[in-house]
């Protein structure tokens, strides 16, 4: 399963995370850095984000045993 994880910083000078299941392939940077400033930009989340920091897909395998 793969997940999009944006990190954006806060007022407050924290750290907020978003993350995203099964983001499309083939997102490029740029794509993900326009939705992280959409999200900024339509202030539809009160305390959250004024800036972004970075984001990550990660790729996560789980193999069942039994």
């Amino acid at each position: 399963m793969k997940t999009l994880r944006m990190y954006f910083g806060t007022a407050d000078n924290d750290r907020w995370l978003l993350s995203l299941r099964y983001p499309k392939d083939g997102l490029t940077t740029q794509e993900i850095q326009n939705a992280m400033q959409a999200i900024i930009d339509s202030g539809a989340i009160t305390t959250g984000p004024v800036s972004i920091l970075s984001a990550d897909i990660v790729d996560r395998t789980v193999t069942e045993m039994f």
